[in-house]
């Protein structure tokens, strides 16, 4: 019998805007509503204040360092045979410790360890909203990147594998790489997947103030320039309204200011905006949990938001559009590279492949309006069939 679906809620936003605390009392508000909820966070305090203390709740302390030794391990294992014709010394585990982007990669694997249908719903505490962006394009890039390196074809291999040879004095043995490339494409694939679920939302949680706007609008433009979009965002640790000290009613009136503009983005966007009080200082989890309702977060849409319009007839071009709310025109830039795009937008960069019938065009030209990027494409003469 399959798994039941799993949904997953990506928590982001901006740094000590309280996006831990938000993440592990929403956890801790589902597992006691009775559903079946694992919290993934780099945070070991409140794992530990978490662990144990509602039943139906899951916490795991993403360590880093124990999955990158284990993955290094495993892979040295695998080219065992290579590492002993080239003479190579195996690392031990004790000389192991984690490289630059191990935290990353740790957390994927355990967002997607976490649909192995033991939960209904995984709420991942992820990093700031820069470093969050980042982390969730990883995989489309890191698969990028081996199909460059180890293309599936092997062609490389067999043109390389006479010069590395010689320069090694023994055979090569490449069918290794492949096999470790192939396992490594289908983990990122399957984390790619969950990341794009239908079932998977991100919720961005922000104070309300000055830079709350800016907060938002980096989280638009680079989370949909990934095909991806908030769902919700929170405004937390509002201070209360009507006051009778001045000062007080001062801070509360400029925060409810910034509200309303918070508010007015997600009825642009169609998201959610949820409301959290401030307490006058951290909460105690679990007892004090000032929560999202998950089960309210509208469904992510899927798939890949980029469009191909046809107005070759009417026009002579096709226009390949991209939703990119928040972005504005002087942090956006498009070079055409091969069969593929470049686009940045917002200090966020992805790399797309270009449809079939668009590699046989040049880009005439490309305008940014009403939060959309169009791209505007003439048929190359020399290669589009008469």
């Amino acid at each position: 019998m399959p798994a039941a679906p799993v949904r997953t809620l990506l928590i982001t936003g901006a740094g000590g805007a309280g996006r831990t605390a938000v993440a592990a009392a929403t956890a801790a508000a589902a597992a006691r509503a009775g559903t079946r909820t694992l919290l993934l966070t780099y945070d070991r305090g409140a794992a530990a204040a978490l662990a144990g203390a509602v039943p139906g709740l899951g916490v795991a302390s993403v360590d880093p360092g124990a999955a990158f030794q284990d993955a290094l391990l495993d892979l040295q294992s695998r080219g065992g045979t290579l590492l002993a014709l080239l003479g190579a010394a195996p690392l031990d585990p004790e000389e192991l410790t984690p490289l630059p982007g191990a935290e990353a990669l740790a957390l994927l694997r355990a967002v997607r360890a976490a649909h192995d249908g033991t939960w209904e719903l995984a709420v991942v505490d992820l990093p700031p909203v820069r470093e969050a962006v980042a982390l969730l394009a990883l995989p489309e890039q890191l698969r990028r990147y081996l199909g460059r390196l180890l293309p599936a074809d092997r062609q490389a291999a067999r043109a390389l594998r006479p010069v590395l040879a010689q320069l090694a004095g023994v055979p090569m043995p490449t069918e290794w790489a492949y096999e470790a490339a192939a396992r490594a494409d289908r983990e990122l694939a399957a984390v790619q997947a969950v990341v794009h679920d239908p079932g998977t939302s991100v919720a961005v949680v922000v104070e309300p103030g000055a830079h709350a706007a800016d907060v938002v609008r980096t989280a638009r433009t680079g989370l949909a320039l990934h095909g991806l979009a908030p769902a919700a965002l929170v405004a937390n640790r509002l201070l209360p309204t009507g006051s009778a000290d001045p000062f007080l009613a001062a801070l509360s009136g400029a925060q409810q200011d910034h509200l309303k503009a918070l508010a007015d983005i997600c009825a642009a966007d169609g998201a959610a905006l949820h409301e959290l009080p401030h307490l006058g200082r951290e909460p105690q989890l679990p007892e004090e949990a000032l929560a999202v309702p998950h089960e309210a977060l509208p469904a992510a849409a899927g798939g890949d938001p980029w469009s191909v319009e046809d107005r070759l007839r009417d026009e002579g071009h096709f226009v390949w559009s991209l939703p990119l709310p928040g972005a504005a025109k002087d942090g956006l830039d498009l070079v055409r590279r091969g069969d593929e795009l470049v686009v940045d937008a917002g200090g966020f960069r992805r790399i797309l492949p270009l449809p079939s019938a668009l590699r046989r065009c040049t880009v005439e030209g490309a305008a940014l309006r009403d939060g959309a990027l169009r791209v505007r494409f003439t048929p190359d003469p020399g290669l589009w069939p008469r």
